[in-house]
């Protein structure tokens, strides 16, 4: 019990820069009384009895104002930073290391009981502040979620949801197209914060692809315009094709247009 108290606390500390000792979280911190009574409300809603856990998590909102359901299923290192306002449904389950702002909902949109109604976040999943995660489907792990989005269908490992409704950004994969990765920024420095950066801007990634393919093209015309002058000076045989000329196109429209969907 004392060693997840630790990193729990620890994980305060690694993700909250105002965080200055150990005392002042145990303390100060209500998204850690949450936590604490959640369990104890879970506890009690895992041995039949519901209506104590309901009234534990009742007391947690009152004193915290993080609503979470007795039900809902939280991991290890989950931190609810500010978290005035935050309200998790019955079948929620928020896994280990994950980051919460304040006013996160993780609502449902069914009335039917007994089914999953409620989000299921993977590991390491940041929920910006007044993000809006409705339905019984899964963010996977990794994946951010920007402030003020709304976000109604999965969310992929690694992704990013922007946006009312929200627009997925798949995580970058081809290094050359990129010239600074939003995980290489948030590695350095150990956290990123509230889930979104400029990097995750649909709009701003369009320019950014159009820039890369109009200065992909002016490469290619200097290149077509040196083989011309050498082939009219005789310095170069007539099949003569500079290596790093394109055979193909390779202009991505159909990437371009998704993000602006």
């Amino acid at each position: 019990m004392f060693s997840r108290l630790r990193s729990d606390v620890q994980c305060i500390l690694d993700r909250d820069p105002a965080a200055r000792s150990r005392w002042e979280v145990l303390t100060c911190y209500p998204g850690l009384h949450a936590v604490l009574l959640h369990r104890l409300a879970h506890g009690c809603w895992n041995l039949g009895l519901k209506w104590l856990g309901r009234f534990i998590s009742h007391i947690s909102r009152w004193f915290t104002g993080i609503e979470i359901h007795p039900a809902a299923k939280i991991g290890d290192r989950v931190f609810f930073d500010h978290a005035m306002g935050v309200v998790v449904g019955e079948t929620a389950e928020i896994g280990d290391g994950c980051t919460i702002y304040q006013g996160v909902t993780l609502g449902g949109t069914s009335l039917y009981k007994g089914e999953k109604r409620h989000p299921t976040l993977g590991k390491d999943v940041v929920i910006g502040a007044g993000a809006k995660v409705l339905g019984g489907f899964t963010v996977g792990d990794g994946a951010k979620v920007g402030s003020n989005a709304v976000v109604t269908k999965p969310v992929p490992a690694g992704a990013t949801a922007v946006g009312n409704p929200a627009r997925i950004i798949q995580a970058e994969t081809d290094a050359k197209h990129k010239e600074v990765k939003r995980e290489e920024a948030a590695s350095k420095m150990g956290f990123s914060a509230y889930g979104v950066t400029q990097n995750d801007d649909p709009v701003s990634q369009a320019m950014r692809g159009l820039i890369d393919n109009a200065t992909s093209q002016e490469h290619q015309i200097a290149l077509l315009w040196k083989a011309i002058e050498q082939l009219s000076s005789g310095q170069a045989k007539p099949d003569c094709v500079p290596t790093d000329a394109a055979r193909q196109e390779h202009f991505e429209a159909a990437r371009i247009n998704q993000l602006l969907d």
